[in-house]
């Protein structure tokens, strides 16, 4: 018997089905477990396993780890076992649990381990032999712990560690051991304990060490034993923030860190109120180059407090409430570079500085005088300031700026004046005078209302960028920066820009300008050539005004393409100026653009050809348009090069034609699209409203080609099935009439004034019955008039009696050369003429093709009238065999030379 394959495999079909649902089993009773268990991020070389409220130490991170963050955690211990397959890790954290014991051989375990942190824990103990093991420590934190007191000497095996700190607990002494150790320490941190003396025996210590900075902000030190910092031999940086020294202690620290290596002494905060010219007499053999007294409260500087200080460079005295500063405060500051004294006068209504006070600060480079009220610089105020090369004034109190506020800062070396938020009102002529080296001045955010002439700025000969933005009100003229032809940096936003004359550019004379911002100034009008002089401007910002109207074909003149000649311009903002239409031409000759954002306007077209020049491109936007369609003729050049777009919230159409292309696009682009997955949403067809742009389902589009060809074919018939139809309703008759003539000349009918043949009459006259009378008193005596003398074939008086009428007409327009039509409405109602003789007159000239009627109107009859009638157009005849009877008597001689010329021209028709 053969094998049944099905049967085989149906049999087999339980048995796998079993298998894989053991191994299925298998793998959610053990895997997922541990990957519920493991929420930590892993990176190359570090596992963060911070916040996850563990409780225990992942197992299954990769063994490779350098650095493992457990912080944040709820530990109680470090088991050393769950550790130990760590042992590459140099960096631990297990900050803010609830450890309370240290497994003595975690550093056996952990060989390699550099920085331990154990801040906010509960290790208010440390045993001696806890860091036994971990000699190749370098930092190690143990802040915030509880710790009152350190017993033995647990650090000293430490012999690489530089950083230690023990700050925020409630110890009560410096004191880490009682024999030298910690050869390596560099910084140690006892901010926030309970000392209250310094001693010289708990630095003992620190003996022989490399110690450089050392923090005992925030301890209540009320005694400095003598000689307690003597044998801190390197100490560079000391830190005493926030303590209530005091005049007398900080005097007493001083004299102690007499003969030391300080550097920088930080003494913010410590409750010195006033400074005496002894308070810093013990650092005068010391190299101190930075002092910070900030924040003291300090009222006072009595004269020559600086003298001992000959070396230092940094001086902050920010916070202060002094109220006189006197010409000799800062005597013995020659070497200082940085001074801070901001609010230095903080509490003072009308402080006062003495003339020449900074005659002393030869080096001064850094001047921060930022909000001191009420101060008037005199003529004589920065005398002596002459390496200055910054000096910030803002938030002080200046109403006018006069030639005098700055002349005590000719010689110096000023590059950069900052006057924000000082109240300015007024810029005084060559207020700034004398300041040549002059590079940067910030005059924003203040309340100036001036009308610039261009003075203001004479003497800057060296600026570079001025800041006017957020003032009251500015009217610039053609002449305001003319004395500042280096400027090349100008913020003009918000400042209710007004221009003398819109026609004459006030940006003429700054041809180096290459950053300049108008931006919320509703500028409304603006001339073509306004921007024309600036060849090397590089950013434009015209952001929230109001050039809508430039832009519009409406605009008388058309369109102001106020961009041309910016051929250099990398970056334009026209972010919110209520643009809904935008030329072809607009950008023409921007080919440098990088960045242009067209955001939070109105535009809904854009013509096709916008973008051809700006292929350099990276940065688009138009966010908060009213744009529906991103197609690819418009689109695919410019989006070649981007690295950013933003079109979010516009109301998009999605359709094959609108948004097919663009949505493609947006799922296979590299550039960075800023929420693309939630502002980009389809408004219109309903059946797509809401729907985001990358959602749209793009597949019917791609074979909707034979339709587009049933369209294009379908819409061309019906086009010229209706032009055919309203040409034969309005031209018809034309058409018919030169189809006459066209098919008698092809049949071959003759002319009949070949130029030989002679008429018996010169035209027979074909009128109403009720006209008779009007011809026969007006029109035969004419043509019989000697000046005339034409025979006309008048039918009342020249048709023989007994023959046949028709016979007669026919034969009567055969002998006539031509054929007068006598128009009035009566002719057109006259049922005889127009159901015979017109006929059988129109006939006879289309079968000979002749060009034999001449039309003689005695009243105002309109074209579709006659056409109605008779079958007959004005435009069917020529201009001269058309004539209207004159109304008055005296213009009959020219009807006369005006009919001589209709019948006597030429039957012939060409």
């Amino acid at each position: 018997m053969g094998l049944n394959p099905t049967r085989a495999i149906s049999k087999m079909k339980p048995a796998y089905m079993s298998s894989g649902y053991v191994l299925y089993t298998m793998y959610i009773i053990i895997l997922v477990p541990i990957k519920a268990e493991n929420h930590c991020k892993v990176t190359a070389e570090k596992a963060d396993c911070s916040h996850l409220e563990l409780s225990t130490i992942p197992s299954d991170l990769p063994s490779t780890i350098t650095i493992l963050d457990l912080s944040h955690n709820r530990l109680k211990s470090l088991p050393v076992a769950n550790l130990s397959r760590y042992d590459k890790v140099e960096h631990l954290d297990v900050g803010y649990n609830t450890l309370h014991i240290l497994d003595t051989t975690l550093c056996q375990q952990l060989h390699m381990l550099k920085i331990l942190i154990l801040q906010h824990n509960e290790f208010t103990k440390i045993p001696e032999k806890a860091f036994l093991s971990c000699t190749g420590l370098v930092e190690l934190r143990l802040n915030s712990n509880g710790i009152k007191e350190i017993t033995g000497n647990p650090f000293v095996n430490l012999q690489s560690l530089r950083i230690l700190d023990v700050s925020h607990n409630k110890m009560t002494s410096t004191a880490l051991g009682d024999k030298q150790q910690l050869s390596n320490l560099i910084e140690i941190l006892y901010s926030h304990n309970m000392i209250k003396e310094l001693k010289k025996e708990n630095f003992i210590f620190l003996g022989n060490n490399s110690l450089q900075k050392l923090d005992l902000s925030s301890n209540p030190v009320k005694e400095i034993q003598a000689d307690c910092f003597q044998q801190l031999t390197y100490l560079h940086t000391l830190t005493m923030a926030n303590m209530t020294l005091g005049p007398k202690l900080t005097e007493d620290l001083c004299s102690q860190l007499a003969d030391t290596q300080i550097k920088v002494l930080i003494l913010l905060n410590s409750q010195l109120n006033r400074i005496h010219n002894t308070t810093f007499k013990g650092l005068n053999s010391t190299n101190l180059i930075s002092l910070d007294v900030s924040k003291n409260s300090l009222s006072q500087i009595e004269n020559n407090s600086f003298i001992y200080l000959q070396h230092l460079k940094n001086l902050n005295l920010e916070e202060s409430q002094v109220s006189h500063l006197t010409s000799v405060a800062f005597s013995g500051l020659s070497n200082v570079t940085y001074l801070n004294l901001k609010k230095f006068f903080s509490n003072s209504k009308d402080p006062k500085i003495d003339d020449f006070s900074f005659q002393w600060l030869q080096n001064l480079q850094y001047l921060n005088m930022e909000e001191n009220k009420n101060i008037n610089p005199s003529e004589n105020t920065f005398t002596g300031l002459i390496s200055l090369r910054y000096l910030s004034l803002s938030g002080c109190t200046f109403q006018t700026i006069t030639n005098k506020t700055f002349a005590s800062l000719s010689k110096s070396s000023l590059i950069a004046l900052n006057l924000t938020k000082t109240g300015l009102t007024k810029v005084g002529p060559g207020a700034f005078n004398g300041l040549e080296h002059l590079e940067m001045l910030d005059l924003g955010v203040n309340q100036i209302d001036q009308y610039l002439t261009g003075q203001e700025f004479e003497g800057l000969r060296s600026i570079k960028q001025i800041y006017l933005s957020y003032n009251k009100h500015l009217t610039l003229t053609s002449s305001t920066f003319c004395n500042i032809l280096s400027l090349e940096k100008l913020n003009l936003r918000k400042t209710a820009l007004t221009f003398k004359s819109p026609s004459n550019s006030p940006f003429n004379c700054v041809r180096n300008l290459t950053f300049l911002d108008l931006g919320n100034n509703n500028i409304a009008n603006i001339e073509e050539d306004f921007f024309s002089g600036l060849h090397n401007l590089r950013i434009l910002s015209l952001q929230h005004n109001n050039l809508a109207r430039l832009w519009k074909k409406a605009n008388p003149g058309g369109p102001v393409l106020f961009l041309r000649g910016l051929q250099n311009l990398e970056i334009l903002d026209l972010l919110s100026n209520g643009f809904d239409e935008i030329p072809a031409d607009a950008f023409k000759g921007l080919s440098n653009l990088n960045i242009l954002n067209l955001g939070e306007n109105n535009v809904y077209i854009l013509p096709p050809s916008l973008f051809a020049d700006q292929r350099l491109l990276t940065a688009l936007d138009l966010h908060k348009n009213l744009i529906t369609s991103v197609e690819e003729n418009i689109f695919k050049n410019v989006f070649s090069n981007l690295k950013t777009l933003n079109m979010a919230n516009n109301p998009f159409d999605c359709t094959c034609e609108s948004i097919a292309w663009f949505a493609s696009w947006l799922n296979t682009t590299n550039t960075s699209v800023p929420s693309h997955d939630s502002q980009y949403i389809c408004n219109t067809p309903s059946n797509y409203h809401g729907v985001l742009v990358e959602k749209f389902d793009n597949s019917p589009c791609k074979d909707n080609a034979p339709f587009m060809t049933l369209f294009i074919l379908s819409f061309t018939v019906i086009s010229s099935l209706l032009v055919l139809v309203l040409l034969l309703h309005f031209q018809g008759w034309r058409l018919t009439f030169y189809w006459n003539v066209l098919e008698n000349k092809i049949l071959g009918f003759k002319e009949i004034d070949p130029g030989n043949q002679r008429f018996e009459y010169d035209a027979f006259l074909i009128h109403a019955k009720k006209d008779m009378r009007w011809v026969d008193r007006y029109l035969i005596p004419l043509g019989e008039d000697k000046n005339c003398n034409f025979k006309f074939c008048f039918e009342e008086r020249d048709f023989e009696a007994g023959l046949s009428r028709l016979d007669l007409i026919v034969n009567s327009i055969r002998r006539s050369r031509k054929l007068i039509f006598v128009i009035t409405r009566h002719f057109l109602d006259d049922q005889w003429c127009r159901r015979f003789t017109i006929q059988q007159a129109i006939q006879q000239a289309i079968e000979q093709n002749q060009d034999s009627i001449v039309l003689l109107f005695l009243e105002d009859i309109p074209d579709y009238k006659l056409n109605h009638s008779i079958h007959l157009r004005r435009g069917m005849c020529k201009s001269r065999c058309i004539l209207e009877w004159p109304l008055q008597k005296a213009r009959l001689n020219a009807f006369q030379e005006k009919l001589k010329i209709a019948l006597g021209s030429s039957n012939i028709v060409k």
